[in-house]
């Protein structure tokens, strides 16, 4: 049942890459663009989305020479902001930035989608490769992976653990976490990390799973503590900091942030947004500020390749999710 649901589920995948043909007209992009362009960044103001998200679209609008306007739209681990790009005239004039989790653990976990991720977005550029983080206040004692699962196991159901959503990639991590240890962790997701990076500085709760970037001034300062990073290597801006895997719990699939457009938006415009981004994103200035934001210098890829690695990743992260059979609260 499990082979055939996920071989199904990669066939809905697959048309990620057909729509990319299908759906485009093409066009003339000589004038393109002609007034300002909105990105809708699916998560709130100060998360590690809307970080990356505003570094490039500051240089974007350099080199489209016209004013590139952030519209942060939070809920429901990316589904307000997906959904609204989703609807949106396909004119090249609305774009998307979102998360992996929004992309890839939405539509197995969702039973009504408002609408179809595979058909109606169309992969532009990717942004980024990395893990998460796993945070801590000072005030929990925790230093690393192995004291949080001690005192869940000595304190059943004493410890709540927040995340950016339900169905996001730390709502993933955590339970396959508990469910590898045998703990119990009430679940608390938030409507994006910013707000349970508030109740984890406030000590409102004492763990949670935030993007790579946002907590690293609250680390530099001593207010956060982290315990493990996800994904396949450890951040540039904590080197210290061991990988979940390196503590006994495997966990390597990474996870990005990447541009989307409404299926339908003209090929043209689709690769010359790609060609744009993948320019600021080469500069060493560029490399730099990622390096500072705890993400290594991000992959540079062509919007077709892009559309592979959602095709694959998809695969991936649902059968994790089936894996460890994940439910939202």
């Amino acid at each position: 049942m499990f082979k055939h649901s996920m071989g199904r589920r990669a066939l809905i995948v697959l048309s990620l890459c057909l729509t990319f043909a299908a759906h485009a007209q093409t066009t003339k992009v000589n004038n393109w663009p002609l007034r300002p362009i909105k990105v809708i960044v699916a998560g709130p103001a100060g998360s590690g989305g809307d970080i990356f998200a505003r570094m490039i679209t500051v240089q974007l609008q350099e080199a489209l020479k016209q004013p590139v306007i952030v519209d942060n739209k939070v809920g429901a681990n990316g589904i307000i902001g997906n959904d609204a790009v989703a609807k949106s005239a396909p004119d090249g004039y609305t774009f998307l930035f979102t998360p992996s989790s929004s992309i890839a653990i939405n539509p197995i976990l969702q039973s009504k989608m408002p609408y179809d991720t595979a058909k109606d977005l169309l992969p532009v550029a990717q942004v980024g490769l990395s893990g998460f983080l796993l945070m801590a206040n000072p005030a929990s004692g925790f230093k690393n992976l192995a004291d949080m699962v001690k005192f869940a196991k000595e304190n059943p159901g004493k410890l709540s653990y927040g995340t950016w959503g339900n169905g996001s990639s730390g709502h993933l991590a955590m339970e396959g976490i508990k469910s590898h240890y045998k703990i119990f962790m009430p679940h608390i997701p938030y409507r994006g990390t910013s707000a349970a990076m508030t109740d984890l500085l406030a000590n409102n709760i004492s763990v949670a799973f935030l993007d790579i970037a946002s907590p690293i001034p609250h680390v530099k300062s001593g207010r956060l503590v982290p315990l493990a990073v996800t994904g396949s290597s450890r951040g540039p801006a904590l080197p210290d900091l061991q990988r979940l895997t390196e503590q006994g719990f495997k966990f390597d699939s990474d996870g990005w942030y990447g541009f989307f457009a409404p299926a339908g938006t003209p090929v043209d415009i689709v690769r010359r947004m790609n060609e744009e981004i993948n320019k600021i994103l080469s500069t060493e200035e560029m490399k730099q500020n990622f390096i500072s934001k705890n993400m290594p210098p991000p992959p540079i890829k062509t919007a077709e390749q892009f559309a592979a690695t959602v095709m694959s990743d998809v695969a991936i992260w649902q059968g994790l999710a089936k894996s460890i059979k994940l439910q939202v609260d």
